[in-house]
């Protein structure tokens, strides 16, 4: 194990919990290094940024080239202002120079279909929004990657999640189409450098053969003492990870309104079958 790949192991697990080296290549170190980013310069992006990583978006995999997402980019503040009360005044979708809100997008293989004189009976189903969801997921995912390999950061914004229907009123959004999230794309504020977040202990969620949570217990003591550590170093509440999923769904309050999205996805044209 090298050095850089021993230092980027340790920030993502920690030093008592890093799993075992293995294969190692520039990709995969950028990979690790990802961080959530709160905090932007107002610099815009070079020409053709935008389209650069919707083509990376796009090479994503897609479950039967269905091609079930789409994406809006917002540049009018008006409208980011909106997106930003959505998710709890979060001020750094304002702020960034580049704010993406990635689809789930059923109406377009509806057009296709009208205009073939067509029914698709399989539109309707949960099984059908899970698609769209996943998919643009993984582009969203590509896109991210392909950001920060240009020197960009990111940070995804669920809560948009929170008002789905104003989400969609905001960017005329057709029936059977959801703001599954947001993405805030630009250049880090150095004053506010961004540390990478350590994550569970890998035999927390790698299981072999058969799913085994016998260890589970202290897997999850070495990740709270972890986690503490990490939002004392960034003046956060020094919080177990325990406690924090307590308190983010331990009442149906902290949905934030996102307890009444079943209901909001129907009125959006997702029958959820």
């Amino acid at each position: 194990m090298n050095s850089e790949q021993h230092d980027a192991l340790a920030a993502r697990y920690g030093a008592d919990a890093m799993p075992p080296a293995g294969p190692w290549n520039p990709v995969i170190a950028a990979l690790l290094a990802h961080r959530s980013v709160r905090a932007y310069r107002p610099d815009p992006l070079p020409d053709g940024t935008l389209e650069t990583l919707v083509a990376a978006a796009q090479s994503a995999a897609t479950s039967s080239n269905m091609q079930t997402w789409s994406v809006v980019a917002v540049p009018d503040p008006a409208t980011k202002a909106v997106m930003a009360a959505v998710a709890n005044n979060q001020k750094h979708i304002e702020q960034c120079p580049l704010f993406l809100v990635f689809l789930a997008d059923l109406s377009r293989n509806e057009r296709l279909a009208a205009e073939e004189g067509a029914t698709l009976e399989g539109l309707p189903y949960l099984e059908t929004f899970l698609v769209a969801a996943l998919d643009a997921a993984l582009a969203a995912q590509n896109a991210t990657v392909a950001a920060e390999s240009l020197g960009l950061s990111t940070v995804y914004i669920g809560a948009l999640r929170n008002d789905v229907e104003r989400v969609a009123k905001a960017l005329s959004l057709p029936p059977g189409t959801m703001g599954v999230f947001g993405l805030c794309v630009g250049y880090a504020d150095p004053a506010r450098r961004a540390e990478v977040k350590p994550r569970l202990p890998q035999p927390a969620v790698l299981h072999h053969g058969r799913y085994d949570a016998a260890e589970e217990p202290a897997h999850r003591a070495v990740y709270d003492a972890a986690l503490a550590a990490f939002s004392t170093r960034n003046e956060m509440n020094a919080d177990r990870w325990t406690d924090r999923v307590l308190a983010r769904w331990g009442k149906v309050r902290t949905l934030h309104g996102r307890d009444e999205l079943k209901a909001a996805l129907r009125r959006l044209g997702f029958p959820l079958r």
